[in-house]
């Protein structure tokens, strides 16, 4: 079996505030909306922000919990990119949650929820080669 994912689809309670959160926050362009669902087309995957009850339906698994253990990241080609990303996702409704700063690991990180709690970790790492279509080869 191809080691891949396809689509990541997040459980969203107003789509209209999610749009502006990834629309004005992250500059990206919507391939596909309509009332419960709201796609994007990323670097060789698709992103579905989904009205969360419609999920739930879809899904035949009524309760989902947000936040959830998980985090996306959204990595930058420079250090000096993560903040300014940060600062729009927070004018677009994010949250912060942890303020940039260089791990232990190296590199440079911070993390903004969105507005139904996803959490998002912008990031820098120099180790990680990103193309010109974003694509992440992941180094050490």
């Amino acid at each position: 079996m191809q080691q891949q994912i396809s689509v990541i689809t997040i459980g969203i309670k107003d789509l209209p505030r999610s749009r502006r959160f990834y629309v004005d926050g992250f500059g990206w362009t919507p391939v596909f909306e309509n009332e419960e669902i709201i796609f994007y087309q990323m670097n060789g995957l698709v992103l579905g922000t989904f009205a969360k009850a419609s999920l739930e339906t879809d899904m035949n698994r009524p309760g989902l919990l947000t936040p959830g253990a998980f985090s996306l990241a959204h990595n930058v080609t420079e250090r000096e990119d993560v903040v300014p990303v940060m600062d729009k996702l927070l004018e677009a409704g994010g949250r912060l949650l942890r303020k940039a700063d260089a791990p232990p690991h190296g590199g440079f990180r911070g993390y903004v929820a969105d507005p139904d709690d996803h959490a998002w970790e912008i990031a820098w790492n120099p180790a990680w080669r990103i193309d010109d279509r974003g694509l992440v080869e992941f180094g050490l």
